[in-house]
């Protein structure tokens, strides 16, 4: 029972005593009142009757003390008169059976009133002419307690209905402070940490309030002095000092990251002997301050063109990872990446086109770390040793299909359900369950089976990501997985859906419609959290209040604050794959147990994804992790 009731239900008892005692006295008073009063009127009509009867009873007038008895009786409340005539003994009595209109009838079998007989003898000077026995009707007595009970008891609930709703209120005024502190409390142990709560007026209050204050503030600091370390740890061991962009460590561990999505691309290494002209001519200093604006200016100019990661590997040496795009797209970022080269180049005095080199080479069909990155170095040397400013390494591998013919097909394919799907489980570490399974899709066209490695990056370069995540959220439902097991299944939302307000409306419609919300989980990456945060807090919260969950994926990759998980409050993060490569001696390993520690001090579940052998979960096991997926438990089909 909560303190409100508590208190509401005590005073509601002490009401309750007081009137019942107040009740129970003023019944009393009147009671004894009214019964005084009948005393007192039998016995003046007892003495005038007595008087009145004289004359009759000396002329032994009969009907004449009959008719006088009658008119004193009928006017009257009088249960019995009984005259005895003393001369020959004869008795005459008059009744009034007990019935008061207007009293019921258990009222008056209550019995409150006790039967009052007022005997008296009838004398003419010293002779005795008759006993009178008048007997009175308790009828007054009722209808006057009846009347002034239920006048008490109308009285009585009215004023304790206005008690009652004056309480309440002043009740729910008084406790207003309470309130906060219980709501604040929940919010504190669910590791939301709001705005400080208003000193209240109560001095009893005031000390909680400061103490839950205190408090809320010491963890606020905890989880930013976790989120500054994780900046510290990342700007230590992933970011390069000079160029303030990632060093190969990142980049190696995005690559392969990169290698395991399910998206298109091309990698870029360049070789800058020009900066070693720089350093020559005008020492080092000026040389790390050419690379810092190089860094900022191909920042600036090559993010318009396509989505990439740029990082400096060696001294003169940088990656640059274009992580989703065409052919064309690639050549227009290759031919900025030049112009920005040169345009550089001749602000430090050296001679454009001269003296840097560059490799490219596209992500085509199943490729290894090794693979892109042999093949990129191949055309890095490629130029360097024929003298031009970059070469494109050639494969005989052709691309499927043209940009045209794969918008027609995956749009016919999304308008004739053409995907089959496969699902992998999610293992909770501490024992053999399942914690959810994460489903991916495969394409049917006629007797090809084409993987979603191999289509995905059409659907996000020709704006289908919104038809497709609705296309294969709809087959889930009508193939029946959600009632296949009872694990939640995880669906990975594309970039687009995210973003587009109409796909807002209709997941809201569809969650409020399915029968099975909570086993449905949506993966958000967490690349979209940082671009578009109104827009993900947006669907965020439809997934939360329809009662389904959801998670962010590739947790740790971006570099930046990770206090949006304080706002979004998923249910769980799945650490991106490339820490699942972190050697213990390394500093990575003390930047992945940083990561986990700011989700897990926000009471959110940790899944390690990248798992392909034992040793690589054993190493996370110290970090107290909550589950695992991999290719150790590959994806299977779904079982019809």
């Amino acid at each position: 029972m909560t303190l409100f009731r508590q208190i509401y239900s005590l005073l509601f008892g002490l009401f309750l005593l007081v009137v019942a005692s107040l009740g129970y006295v003023q019944f009393t008073e009147t009671q004894s009142f009214l019964t005084k009063q009948m005393e007192s009127d039998l016995n003046n009509t007892s003495n005038s009757l007595g008087i009145m009867l004289v004359p009759d009873l000396e002329a032994g007038d009969i009907v004449g003390a009959e008719t006088l008895i009658n008119v004193i009786f009928e006017g009257g409340y009088y249960q019995q008169v009984k005259l005895t005539w003393l001369v020959d003994g004869k008795q005459q009595t008059w009744d009034n059976p007990v019935h008061v209109d207007g009293v019921p009838e258990w009222f008056i079998a209550l019995d409150f009133f006790k039967t009052i007989k007022k005997e008296s003898t009838i004398t003419s000077g010293w002779i005795q002419l008759a006993n009178l026995e008048i007997t009175a009707h308790p009828g007054f007595g009722y209808h006057e307690l009846w009347r002034t009970l239920t006048n008490a008891i109308i009285v009585f609930s009215i004023l304790f209905l206005i008690a009652i709703l004056f309480a309440r209120v002043g009740l729910t005024w008084i406790l207003k402070p309470l309130n906060e502190i219980s709501v604040h409390a929940k919010e504190i142990a669910q590791r939301k940490f709001g705005p400080d709560m208003q000193i209240p007026k109560t001095a009893e209050l005031k000390s909680v309030v400061l103490a839950f204050n205190g408090m809320s503030d010491q963890l606020k600091q905890l989880f930013n002095s976790l989120d500054e370390e994780v900046g510290e740890l990342r700007k230590k061991n992933l970011v390069d000092q000079v160029s303030g962009l990632p060093n190969r460590q990142y980049m190696m561990g995005r690559l392969s990251s990169w290698l395991n999505e399910p998206a298109g691309g091309a990698l870029v290494m360049a070789k800058f002997d020009w900066l070693e002209e720089v350093h020559s001519k005008y020492g080092y200093q000026v040389r790390d301050e050419t690379i810092k604006l190089l860094a900022e200016k191909m920042k600036e100019q090559l993010d318009d063109v396509a989505s990439s990661v740029i990082a400096r590997i060696a001294a003169y040496e940088f990656a640059f990872l274009i992580t989703s795009s065409e052919h064309d797209q690639t050549s227009r970022y290759l031919q900025t990446l030049i112009r920005t080269i040169n345009q550089e180049m001749s602000k430090a005095g050296c001679k454009p086109n001269e003296n840097f080199s560059i490799g490219v080479a596209e992500r085509i069909g199943q490729m290894s770390v090794s693979d892109i990155l042999a093949q990129t170095d191949n055309a890095l040397q490629k130029a360097i040793k024929d003298d031009k400013v970059f070469h494109w390494f050639e494969t005989n591998e052709k691309q499927l299909f043209t940009r045209e013919q794969w918008r027609e097909h995956l749009s016919a394919a999304i308008q004739k359900r053409q995907f089959n799907f496969k699902w992998q489980p999610v293992h909770l570490n501490d024992s053999d369950n399942i914690l959810q399974r994460e489903l991916y899709c495969q394409l049917n066209m006629g007797d090809k089976i084409i993987h979603a490695g191999q289509f995905m990056p059409y659907v996000e370069l020709l704006s289908l990501g919104t038809l497709l995540d609705r296309c294969l959220i709809e087959d889930m439902q009508e193939k029946g997985l959600l009632h296949k097991n009872h694990e939640p299944i995880a669906i990975n939302l594309t970039f687009q859906s995210l973003s587009d307000p109409k796909f807002h409306e209709w997941l809201n419609t569809f969650l409020r419609a399915t029968s099975l919300p909570e086993r449905i989980c949506f993966d958000i990456p967490e690349a979209a959290v940082y671009s578009d945060p109104d827009a993900c807090h947006s669907i965020c919260t439809i997934i939360r209040d329809n009662g389904a969950h959801f998670g962010i994926d590739h947790f740790g990759r971006q570099f930046g604050s990770m206090s949006y998980l304080q706002s979004l409050r998923p249910s769980y993060v799945k650490l991106d794959q490339s820490f699942a490569y972190y050697d213990e001696s390394e500093h990575s390993g003390e930047l992945c147990r940083a990561i986990i520690n700011v989700a897990r001090g926000l009471d959110i579940k940790v899944i390690v994804t990248g798992i392909e052998e034992m040793p690589q979960l054993d190493r996370f096991i110290p970090l107290k992790t909550n589950a695992f997926m991999g290719y150790i438990f590959p994806p299977t089909d779904i079982e019809s």
